[in-house]
């Protein structure tokens, strides 16, 4: 969803999918960042903390008419509708973060 935005255009590729892979372990309880995830990516939680809340931000934002068609691909079965996952509350989504 972050192809379409510039805003994320001057982000690393691999803090955005370091963050991506923690917004996605928190949303559905699988855990937090662990050590190994640590070591692999060369981030820590806390590095990765305010992407994932602009992250979680950006599934709250609908798309303008010209550019939906990422959403539209992304929202389809074979990718398991990953486009129409809810966002996380904010307010709980920062209190499981202090935990990671």
């Amino acid at each position: 969803m972050t192809l379409q935005e510039y805003d994320y255009a001057r982000e690393s590729p691999s803090k955005l999918a370091a963050s991506c892979l923690l917004l996605a372990l928190t949303m559905k309880n699988l855990g937090g960042w662990t050590p190994t995830l640590e070591y692999y990516s060369g981030y820590r939680s806390q590095d990765l903390h305010p992407l994932v809340k602009r992250l979680n931000f950006l599934l709250t934002y609908q798309p303008h008419d010209k550019l939906k068609a990422v959403r539209t691909k992304y929202s389809h079965r074979v990718f398991f509708e990953v486009a129409k996952v809810t966002p996380m509350d904010m307010l709980k989504l920062e209190e499981q973060l202090k935990s990671c």
